[in-house]
């Protein structure tokens, strides 16, 4: 499996956790982007992610690659693009180092220039309306 990945399958935190563990790093943080239910106020079922496939995965190397350069950890970034369903991830950034702040860092400026910088763009499905009974 790739430390950078553009896929339609659910995303699985342990897997991306191991690609990016060893022996000599012992401060693993991970983070996890789960649709939730709502989007601007309004409920939703799902949201759909579509990208540029190898913009997007070029400019996720990229980032990885500065925010180890910065930080000196080892970073993995899956992101899912088509339909997420409310509840499941549709990002993951796994960050690893010998020491948590290395770690913490890594994670959280990976996700930050992500969001800035990548050519991924979502639409949301409004959930449907349930009548009472």
């Amino acid at each position: 499996m790739d430390r950078i990945l553009l896929t339609q399958a659910p995303l699985d935190p342990a897997a991306i956790e191991r690609l990016v563990s060893s022996k000599e790093r012992g401060a693993v943080v991970t983070f996890s982007g789960v649709v939730r239910d709502r989007e601007n106020g309004s409920a939703i079922s799902a949201i759909v992610y579509e990208a540029y496939d190898s913009m997007a995965k070029k400019e996720l190397e990229r980032i990885a690659a500065s925010v180890e350069k910065e930080t000196g950890a080892v970073v993995a970034v899956h992101h899912r693009v088509g339909e997420v369903p409310v509840g499941e991830a549709s990002v993951i950034v796994c960050a690893a180092s010998g020491h948590r702040p290395e770690a913490f860092s890594a994670c959280r400026l990976a996700i930050d220039r992500l969001k800035a910088d990548v050519p991924i763009w979502k639409a949301s499905f409004t959930a449907p309306v349930r009548s009472p009974r």
